[in-house]
């Protein structure tokens, strides 16, 4: 066989070799050879004179010229290619350089305008290939001629054929590439994502089942959510598309020739870019358009069958159209692709899908899933204030980041959206601690052993513990009847603490049969099965299948210790205690019970002593009222109350937080009551006695005016005083003081309570400093119109002016800290600085006599912090100074 890629050189050597006869038929031959190329090439199809054509070669390559043959024709047909060919393709898309359609502005004319101009240019380009190969086919017809007389016969028939048009292939890709226009990717783009679009239509149009599809919008959600997604189940209506497709030919045909038209000019890959983007263009279209804003339904098994039913039923009929359709299971030689056997795909009576096919499904279905997962983690702060009503968005946000693997993705974004929108000076504390249980709960779900969850939760235990309230809103949160979710419904009545203990109880239940059926096959099964730690889990955790995923020590972890949360529920319990007007504890039991559950009955000892002191209380009040009946009583006066009014609170003031002390003067009549129970409290209790706290409390007063009656509960200061208008309708501030035994200042903040309502009006005195409070008796005294609905009004301790019944923990912290203030002075007096670790230490190493130091550096830091307030310390770069 001739080597084709001899240079022209080499035949230029031989003519010097030749006679003149030789020279004189070879220049008649090459001229000829020359003017029928151009006239062979640049003629409309007509091929009369290709016999002389194939002569003339055949003669130049007896003489040995044959490459110059080849080289020479080749130039030409790249020459007039360029000029007539391409030249002429890329002029149909010079007018849409700037006018491709855009997404947000469909253009539907000009939409079918580059159709047609895409198939029109197509079509001419390749019946100008076709021609021009007719005329390559010739010129290989004369060579192989040649090769067959020079090699007697035992040439390969089809080698210089394939050389040849190899050889042309390469020009044609090569010239219309270096003039390809920057704007004709996007054309092609579009063309495909229109035709795309189409095929979508005609599909959901003959669609027998919508919800397959995701086209019904007025599905009910709980049924959407729970459609079924086997393949078996699907054969039916695949074989029903593909048969749509496939009888739908104009439109796939169309599709398929614009496809072959383009591999056939070399733009195989740049074709099949073009359909795949507009294919995922698509897909990205359909999840947006069925995951959308509403979390409550899961959409993962409706894109799958979509998936199922338009691109990849497309795709088979046009890979079925160009003849790429091949079993993967059909002998060939080589290796097969693991991807051949994959067994996901099924379609009834339409045999085993092509590898390609199989392809196909994996990248869109992985496209699928991480445009899903991207969608979901993009609005996952607002599918985790919804939960658990957005508990399907998660299920399948968990599918998605099982099949992608990509959960750092989803941790980075939430916890720059948690940072941007919660952990800011502008949402209260109760709202971060909800969305932080809100949070491992959901995440729980995604990742139950925590991994993740650790990683997420770290910016809102480090922002929670830098607000004083943190502790505060935490017990709140546990022991209330919102259920860790203030808007959420079916959870009035439910702390979270009795949530809490249900899902416990649950896991305990699952876990038991677990443990009684474990036997060394399971734990073997276990052991295979086994899997590490990913790369962000924390390694002093422990293996994420011993780790689980605890709500509430997660949530007791902000604060550090346990012990701070059950002193803060002990002031809090106290305080409701206290406020109480009747006897009613049960709620208060059931929540002590399950937090002796959960931090044990030692912890819990001094609350339990407390509630106990409510049931004796009740037992010893019924005691002392059975005793007056039977018992004469002297006659009362008007103003007298009797001891059946009186409900008194009896408190072991060992176990109880420090209560708050007022002095007051309570009315006369009310002091004599409270003697005689205290009275008839020794005789029942010898030799116990009572000190009566008499600003604690609440009294339940009927004011009876000239023309209203109105009812109020409120403290017993606020009674006293009011009470002093009963014989008196005018008073002056500093008198009523008095009278009261308040300072003023107590009085003028404690009295708008009664001039908020309209009882007393306040105007000013002779003297700036006095203030006079006059009794209004009708509703034309206040200024004030409308009726009165007889409601009771309620104003308990402290719910005016912020004071509480019980000195809170920050006091008490600072009450007891008070005595290392000397300490801490004179540490600062020596060593003139110091940082707040090495303070602590300090104190724990000299502070050992009573009272012992032994609190936690957070409740230093706290102490130190108010010393700075006070301007007795200083706060810089970390180190702590005495004021100057």
């Amino acid at each position: 066989m001739t080597c084709h890629t001899s240079s022209s050189g080499c035949d230029l050597e031989k003519l010097e070799s030749l006679s003149d006869d030789s020279i004189t038929e070879i220049s008649e031959n090459w001229n000829g050879f020359c003017s029928l190329s151009e006239a062979l090439l640049k003629g409309s199809g007509d091929l009369s004179f290709s016999d002389e054509f194939v002569m003339r070669a055949k003669n130049l390559c007896k003489h040995g010229l044959s490459s110059l043959v080849e080289q020479h024709f080749l130039r030409c047909i790249e020459e007039i290619f360029e000029r007539n060919g391409a030249k002429r393709f890329w002029s149909y898309f010079e007018p849409y350089r700037n006018a491709a359609p855009s997404e947000t502005n469909k253009d539907l004319i000009l939409e079918e305008e580059i159709q047609q101009v895409i198939c029109k240019a197509l079509e001419e380009i390749s019946s100008q290939k076709q021609f021009q190969e007719k005329c390559l086919l010739l010129l290989a017809r004369a060579l192989q001629s040649y090769e067959e007389d020079k090699l007697q016969g035992q040439a390969n028939p089809d080698s210089t054929r394939v050389y040849l048009f190899s050889k042309y292939q390469l020009i044609v890709s090569s010239v219309l590439l270096a003039s390809l226009p920057h704007h004709f990717p996007g054309i092609l783009h579009w063309y495909f994502k229109g035709r795309l679009e189409e095929l979508s239509t005609i599909a959901a149009a003959n669609s027998e089942d919508e919800e397959e599809l995701g086209m019904d919008d007025k599905m009910d959600l709980d049924e959407k959510s729970k459609l079924p997604y086997k393949c078996g189940d699907m054969d039916s209506d695949i074989n029903h598309k593909y048969t749509v497709f496939s009888e739908n030919n104009k439109l796939v045909k169309n599709i398929g020739m614009v496809v072959r038209n383009l591999r056939n000019i070399g733009f195989t890959s740049m074709a099949e870019d073009a359909y795949a983007s507009a294919i995922f263009f698509l897909l990205k279209d359909k999840v947006h358009d069925l995951a959308g804003d509403d979390y409550r339904s899961s959409v993962l098994e409706s894109i799958k069958a979509w998936i199922q039913v338009v691109p990849l039923q497309f795709l088979r009929a046009l890979l079925d159209y160009l003849g790429d359709f091949t079993n993967c299971n059909d002998p060939s030689p080589g290796l097969k692709s693991p991807l051949a056997s994959h067994p996901s795909l099924c379609y009834s009576g339409t045999g085993i899908p092509s590898e390609g096919l199989v392809r196909w499904q994996l990248r869109l279905e992985y496209y699928a899933y991480e445009t899903l997962q991207d969608l979901r983690i993009a609005k996952l702060f607002e599918i985790i204030v919804d939960y658990p009503d957005s508990a399907p968005a998660i299920e399948d946000l968990k599918q998605c980041l099982e099949y992608t693997g990509q959960h750092s993705k989803l941790v980075d974004s939430f916890i720059s959206s948690l940072r941007y929108r919660l952990l800011t000076a502008g949402a209260s504390t109760n709202d971060i601690l909800h969305q932080y249980v809100s949070t491992i709960k959901a995440l729980r779900t995604i990742d139950p052993a925590g991994v993740f969850l650790e990683a997420v939760g770290e910016p809102i235990r480090e922002y929670l513990r830098g607000r004083k309230d943190t502790i505060k809103c935490i017990v709140t949160m546990l022991t209330d009847g919102t259920g860790g979710n203030p808007n959420g419904p079916g959870s009035s009545g439910d702390s979270l603490l009795e949530e809490l203990n249900r899902d416990e109880e649950s896991q305990e239940n699952t876990t038991v049969d677990d443990d009684i059926n474990s036997d060394d096959k399971q734990a073997w099964i276990n052991a295979q099965n086994w899997e590490p730690d990913p790369v962000e889990a924390d390694p002093s955790k422990g293996s994420r299948y011993r780790r689980k995923v605890d709500i509430l020590g997660m949530i007791v972890g902000i604060i550090g210790s346990k012990d701070q949360l059950v002193n803060e529920y002990r002031v809090m319990l106290a305080e409701k205690l206290l406020n109480k007007s009747d006897y009613d504890i049960d709620a208060e039991i059931r929540t002590l019970e399950l937090l002796k559950i959960h931090f044990g009955e030692s912890s819990m000892q001094k609350c339990e002593i407390m509630l106990n002191d409510l049931i004796d209380s009740k037992r010893t009040n019924t005691n002392i009222k059975a005793t007056i009946k039977h018992q004469p009583q002297p006659e009362q006066r008007d103003l007298d109350v009797s001891l059946d009014n009186l409900n008194a609170t009896i408190i072991s003031s060992n176990f109880w937080p420090p209560i708050q002390d007022e002095a007051v003067n309570l009315p006369e009549p009310v002091e004599q009551l409270l003697t005689d129970y205290a009275k008839r409290y020794t005789e029942v209790k010898t030799p116990r006695k009572l000190i009566w706290k008499k600003n604690l409390g609440s009294v339940k007063l009927e004011l009876q005016f000239e023309d209203r009656a109105m009812q109020f509960n409120v403290t017993p200061l606020h009674a006293s005083i009011i009470m002093q208008f009963q014989d008196q309708k005018k008073w002056i501030s500093k008198n009523l003081a008095a009278a009261v035994g308040v300072p003023v200042d107590v009085l003028n903040r404690r009295i708008n309570f009664w001039i908020s309502k309209g009882v007393l009006a306040e105007s000013m005195g002779a003297d700036s400093a006095d203030h006079t409070f006059t009794l209004m008796e009708t509703m034309n005294d206040t200024g004030k119109s409308g009726t009165i609905d007889g409601g009771c009004e309620e104003l308990l301790a402290g719910e005016d002016d912020g004071e509480r019944s019980v000195a809170s923990v920050e006091d008490q912290l600072r009450k007891e800290m008070t005595v290392y203030e000397k300490f801490i002075t004179g540490m600062l007096t020596n060593f003139g600085s110091m940082a707040l670790d090495r303070i602590h230490n300090t104190l724990k190493m000299f502070c050992i006599a009573d009272p012992t130091y032994d609190k936690s550096l957070q409740q230093l830091q706290s102490f130190l912090s108010g010393l700075v307030a006070e301007e007795k310390l200083e706060f810089r770069d970390g180190m702590y100074f005495l004021k100057k």
